[in-house]
């Protein structure tokens, strides 16, 4: 069952923590049970008809392979967190990929999936390399968030008040493997990329490709995705259920659509938290803003109900 030559794509953002929920310390068997159930959304534009494309973050994942890393630093040597980031990628893309195909095999579908290790093309010189705000792993004990500052690792409290260890996060600048992308998509395959953002690499004069140690935020890596295939739909699914106003205070409401002119006023005045909301907000509007197409951010199990424009918050170019 292959889609029409003209069939509309759509890349969906799914968060590392609908895979290992805030938390929660999931072994590998609850995200394969997390994994399934994140996958309404995407078998039901699948069998639409839609070409897909999930991008998946890996927050919890990569930030629990530094910790073994730490623990096992005397038996075997650490891999550096750039290193981290691609194999983080197999492994969950893994299991998004054959949780989906057999999700399709029950509906009668016959369409292919696969996952592609991609690299995202960023700047050595991003500022965002000497100011860390990604955070990634799980919460940290006060004894082990001051241990890991000892150590010279940024700390930060996240959204939550957890105290989480915090990285660079560089802007990505364009997909490196997007013409493969292009030609998997373009013969119905649905495509798992830029895992976790995608391995950051820069073009350095005298060594060609190299990596760098940072991780690019997923929805960013999405959205550049979503944009340079010419996507319809640029769907990401968090742990809230849409953009709030005046989140977290007794006056939060949910904003359930808004302009690129109003999310941009919005952003400037920082009404969207560092690390959390404003980089699914900026991907969102600069997705809208570049391409005319719809961008929607709602919570995992209201997927579905937002693709038809039932829930979530929707943010587009149009004033109307």
């Amino acid at each position: 069952m292959t889609p029409p030559p003209d069939a509309p794509t759509a890349v969906i953002a799914l968060g590392g923590n609908a895979l290992a929920p805030a938390g929660e310390r999931s072994t590998i068997y609850d995200q394969f049970r997390h994994t399934r159930e994140s996958l309404g959304p995407i078998v039901d534009l699948a069998m639409h008809g839609w070409n897909v494309c999930v991008v998946h973050g890996n927050g919890p994942q990569v930030g629990d392979e530094l910790v073994r890393n730490e623990v096992a630093r005397a038996e075997a040597s650490p891999l550096p967190l750039g290193v981290l980031v691609a194999a983080t990628a197999g492994w969950i893309g893994y299991m998004i990929q054959q949780s989906i195909e057999n999700a399709l095999r029950r509906a009668g579908s016959t369409r292919e999936v696969v996952t592609l290790i991609t690299q995202v093309q960023v700047r050595a010189d991003d500022p965002a390399l000497k100011e860390p705000t990604k955070f990634i792993g799980q919460p940290l004990s006060a004894e082990r968030a001051e241990e890991l500052r000892r150590e010279g690792h940024e700390v930060k409290l996240d959204g939550r008040g957890n105290a989480r260890r915090v990285v660079g996060s560089p802007v990505p600048q364009a997909i490196h493997e997007l013409k493969v992308i292009r030609r998997l998509v373009e013969r119905g395959t649905l495509v798992i990329c830029c895992g976790g953002g995608g391995a950051p690499i820069y073009d350095d004069p005298v060594k060609g490709w190299e990596g760098i140690d940072a991780v690019i935020d997923k929805d960013l890596a999405a959205a550049v995705l979503a944009r340079d295939l010419g996507a319809r739909l640029l769907l990401i699914l968090t742990d809230v259920d849409a953009v709030y106003a005046d989140w977290g205070t007794p006056q939060q409401r949910p904003l359930r659509r808004l302009t690129v002119a109003e999310a941009e006023a919005m952003d400037r005045a920082g009404a969207f938290g560092e690390g959390s909301m404003a980089p699914k907000v900026r991907a969102a509007l600069d997705f809208a803003r570049r391409t005319g197409g719809r961008a929607v951010i709602t919570i995992l199990d209201r997927g579905q109900a937002a693709v038809r424009g039932e829930a979530g918050t929707t943010i587009t170019a149009e004033t109307a």
